[in-house]
């Protein structure tokens, strides 16, 4: 009877294709390692990117899913940092070379030598079962639900990086360019910091949205009278859209 391991997962088989059922045998669990239990997953639009190949850097069958969150039922041998039923999530980065400049300030997205994508070559969390390096696991808080925890590991954190860095003082004034997966979230946190708050979008039927996520001020971008009133009145500005704006 074979004893060899596979995982369950979901995975386009072929460049753009839909997600179908898939089975696949696990690289060995290294020293270094951690395997989850897959619970829950927050979809990015990266993963419709590397459904498609858009950036040419995708490898199929492809197992998307980089938010990932689940309980630890493995851990290699030299894991010190995580136990047997510790709740923890993977989010883009899955590893880097961990000695140049930038990763040992903690950096590890600007690593000299290139780090790894979760699913960039490896295959991830949309599936029942995940491997990857410890050192790269987020503990999850007692107090955050995991379904809330998801999409932390890749959008919030995405905005939360840059605010955190460049709001120092309550009363910054913080323009969020975009009102959408991303935008949203930097306005809420933007607003939680202390910061005054500007979103800037080009659907004007979304002020009320948007102050209801915490803008003091909404500016139509369409509208060149609003974006000269809006003219250097911002300390920061934040675009979390992925291409111009005309």
């Amino acid at each position: 009877m074979s004893t060899t391991e596979t995982f369950t997962a979901y995975a386009s088989l072929k460049v753009g294709e839909k997600l179908q059922q898939w089975q696949y045998e696990p690289k060995p669990l290294g020293g270094n390692d951690v395997e989850i239990e897959v619970t829950h997953n927050g979809l990015c639009h990266t993963d419709i990117h590397m459904k498609d190949n858009d950036w040419d850097v995708s490898s199929f069958p492809l197992v998307a899913g980089h938010e990932v969150v689940g309980n630890v039922t493995q851990i290699g041998a030299d894991v010190t940092s995580l136990k047997i039923g510790d709740r923890i999530g993977f989010g883009w980065i899955r590893n880097s070379c961990r000695v140049c400049d930038p990763c040992l300030r903690g950096e590890e997205n600007i690593c000299r030598q290139g780090y790894q994508g979760l699913i960039v070559g490896n295959h991830g969390g949309f599936a029942n079962k995940l491997r990857a390096p410890a050192d790269f696991a987020y503990k999850i808080p007692d107090g955050l639900d995991s379904a809330s925890a998801a999409p932390l590991l890749c959008a919030d954190i995405t905005v939360y990086t840059p605010l955190r860095t460049y709001i120092q003082y309550p009363g910054t004034k913080v323009g969020v360019v975009g009102i959408g997966g991303l935008g949203h979230l930097a306005i809420k946190f933007a607003r939680a910091m202390g910061a005054e708050v500007t979103a800037f979008s080009t659907s004007p039927d979304k002020e009320a949205e948007a102050k209801e996520f915490g803008a003091h001020h909404f500016c139509n971008w369409k509208s060149q009278a609003e974006i000269d009133a809006a003219s250097g009145s911002l300390d920061l500005l934040l675009s979390t859209v992925s291409s111009e704006i005309d």
